[in-house]
């Protein structure tokens, strides 16, 4: 099903670019075969269709290991994409072009994309399925997942349905439950009869974006695959830096803006500074614009900060609303502190009082923590040891993913997350 949704996104971006082509042609060239114009449009066509399949590749890919749903934002990163591409390709070509034409067929391509995918978030589509479990909290995590569409639920040690199932459901087994033998029995003949079979824990990360923790042994599950990403995490350190120093301009401005406006707000200094726990447990400093009266950012014991909280000046308030309060961080990505994306760092009293709480607590810190991260475009801001548990979630899920089109979905999500204010504090 899910592969289905990407397909149809791809076929319909493809099919809206060449009656894109065609609406262009009509009004620049007074045909809809652009070919009867007298300049030969071969190469400027070439490289939009040639842009456009990169950018679909890209935008599909960026979706991440979670079931696809039609975005605005691919959609948007599709098209920045393939007009990079495709000016890049005639200015270095020094093929014709017609700037009327390409504005007309980029306008009219995005229109397109943007309408097939408000139609179909309108009819949001389903996987129709039949759980094996006796475990609660997936039941009610897929319960409530968009696409998830539960229709019923067999305890693995009871009865079994009277009829064979109906037509177009997906089984998703729970392989660590003790199936009775009866059950054993209509779990099996359902497989022979055709109908789909997954395990539980791969449709509960689809279709939530969150590792079963509960499904976890000793942890080797997310060593094995994180060692067989060995190599993105290692170039990733480099992405980083260079991400960074092409920011740093704007950020250097922006962070002195920043600055003026803290120490006219109120006494204390600009950056605070908190010992934080990064990769491999080790501690190191994080930087911060100051956002509290800093007779409060100094308290010795960790606290969560709290919605409206009355630490908060009036420019940090704005500043932790508009998450710019975190833009020193980015010193910390050039020293190897951070990573642009990954678990946040937490303080130490915390991870202490964690890890001895909340199983595999201390396996977010196997990857390098980030300024931005998947629990945080997912869940928000945790205030408690059961938020921390359901953050947890998503951190897990990140560490045995970690690749390149997670990370990029993640930065693209945390931009709607800054100007949503989701999460903040």
């Amino acid at each position: 099903m899910a592969r289905r949704q990407v397909a149809l996104s791809a076929a319909l971006d493809l099919g809206s670019l060449v009656i894109a082509l065609g609406i262009a042609s009509i009004i620049v060239f007074e045909t809809p075969w652009p070919w009867h114009f007298r300049t030969d449009p071969t190469a400027l066509v070439g490289s939009l269709l040639f842009g456009a399949v990169v950018g679909i590749y890209i935008s599909q890919r960026s979706a991440g290991q979670e079931v696809p749903r039609p975005s605005y934002g691919r959609a948007f990163s599709m098209f920045g994409v393939a007009m990079t591409i495709s000016s890049l390709t005639l200015v270095f070509s020094r093929s014709y072009f017609s700037r009327g034409y390409l504005a007309w067929t980029s306008a009219s391509w995005l229109a397109l994309a943007l309408t097939h995918r408000a139609i179909r978030r309108r009819r949001p589509w389903s996987e129709n399925l039949v759980i094996v479990t006796a475990e609660k909290e997936l039941i009610d995590h897929l319960l409530d997942a968009p696409h998830a569409n539960v229709t019923q639920v067999l305890d693995p040690a009871g009865p079994v349905p009277d009829q064979p199932l109906p037509l177009g459901v997906t089984l998703a087994v729970d392989l660590r439950a003790v199936l009775s033998d009866e059950m054993a029995r209509f779990v099996s003949s359902s497989s022979l009869a055709g109908y789909p079979m997954r395990s539980l824990v791969t449709t509960y990360e689809e279709h939530t974006g969150r590792l079963a923790i509960v499904h976890l042994h000793e942890g080797w599950e997310l060593t094995v695959p994180l060692r067989g990403r060995g190599p993105y995490v290692k170039t990733k350190r480099i992405a980083d830096t260079l991400a960074v120093l092409l920011a740093a301009p704007v950020a250097l401005v922006l962070g002195a803006i920043i600055a003026a406006a803290i120490r006219v707000d109120s006494r204390g200094p600009v950056i605070f500074k908190q010992r934080r726990i990064g990769l491999e447990g080790r501690p190191f400093t994080l930087y911060k614009f100051r956002t509290m009266y800093s007779n409060n950012e100094g308290e010795r014991e960790a606290r969560f900060a709290a919605r409206g909280d009355d630490r908060l000046t009036r420019v940090g308030r704005l500043l932790r609303r508009l998450r710019v309060d975190e833009l020193p961080q980015l010193w910390n990505v050039l020293r190897g502190d951070l990573s642009l994306v990954g678990p946040r760092p937490e303080q130490g009293p915390f991870v202490d009082r964690f890890s001895e709480t909340i199983p595999f607590y201390t396996h977010r810190h196997l990857v390098r923590p980030g300024l931005t991260g998947w629990a945080q475009v997912n869940f928000g801001y945790a205030d408690g040891h059961a938020d921390t548990i359901e953050k947890l979630s998503y951190d897990l899920y990140y560490v045995k993913h970690v690749g390149v089109w997670l990370d990029l979905e993640v930065l693209g999500r945390s931009i709607w997350t800054i100007l949503s204010g989701f999460g903040a504090r």
